[in-house]
């Protein structure tokens, strides 16, 4: 048995170095004085994060990608908290299959959503690519990660304070509003910032549907067809990379703080 167990984990650990070695990579290369990405290294520089303070594609494309994120945060928290709602609270026909079709694009590959949502925005509706396309399909693949997040919140809320609310004359919008709001807010916050996150990322959606307003993820793949951009690259991912890491541990803490909040334990998370 314990060799079983020192097997498993030097298995973890092999495992873990392969999936975050190029992460760690990033910030060894952008602090490095050289725009040819190898060993050994030169010396110590900051330039190419001072470099991106200057670019003024690499600027708007940050503007784009902020633009995109934002809004689909917002967009897609409040149709989790709707479907969220619906499927914790109510019995319907067809729930089933309905929360089925709404968390498909979670198994979905993304390839397959862009090009049926680029075929269905300029063959059947008409309209030109741009950020607002880009917005319709970052909706549409975060949505379903929302409602992950915010059915835990609606399922964990103690049904019997609801009552008591009406018993003491509340309507539904105001109870909805006074009682379950501030109690699954936690939750709320912690799936936009989920949401932020996917959008903020998101690179092959974006690339079929953004046209000539590039976001983040497409500019950077723009720019390696130039060598000499690379190192600028690879300081923009270090910094991409630390947001991240900021954000899905503020998720993370806003998702436990909210199942301590209706008094559950927490089993697991994002991190």
């Amino acid at each position: 048995m314990k060799s079983k167990g020192n097997g498993f984990r030097i298995y973890a650990i092999l495992y873990l170095g392969f999936l975050y070695a190029p992460i760690v990579l990033l910030p060894i290369f952008a602090f490095n004085n050289s725009t040819v990405i190898s060993f050994p290294l030169v010396g110590f520089t900051t330039q190419w994060f001072q470099a991106l303070v200057t670019d003024t594609s690499l600027l708007l494309a940050v503007r784009h990608s902020l633009i995109v994120a934002v809004s689909v945060s917002i967009l897609a928290t409040t149709f989790g908290v709707f479907a969220a709602r619906a499927t914790t609270r109510y019995k319907f026909p067809g729930k089933g299959g309905l929360m089925g079709m709404i968390m498909l694009p979670l198994v979905l590959p993304d390839i397959i959503i862009a090009v049926a949502l680029l075929g269905a925005i300029t063959n059947i509706l008409g309209m030109k690519l741009s950020l607002i396309t880009v917005i319709f399909g970052h909706t549409l693949i975060a949505t379903p990660f929302t409602i992950a997040i915010l059915n835990s919140a609606f399922q964990s809320l103690d049904r019997s304070l609801e009552e008591a609310a009406y018993d003491l004359g509340e309507t539904k919008i105001s109870t909805f509003r006074l009682i379950i709001l501030p109690l699954v807010m936690p939750g709320i916050i912690s799936a936009m910032l989920i949401a932020f996150t996917i959008s903020l990322d998101e690179y092959i959606i974006a690339a079929f549907l953004s046209g000539t307003e590039a976001t983040l993820p497409v500019y950077i793949f723009s720019q390696f067809r130039f060598p000499q951009r690379v190192p600028v690259i690879m300081a923009l991912g270090t910094i991409l990379v630390c947001l991240s890491i900021v954000l899905l541990t503020v998720a993370e803490y806003f998702r436990r703080r909210g199942i301590a909040k209706a008094g559950g334990k927490s089993s697991g998370g994002f991190l």
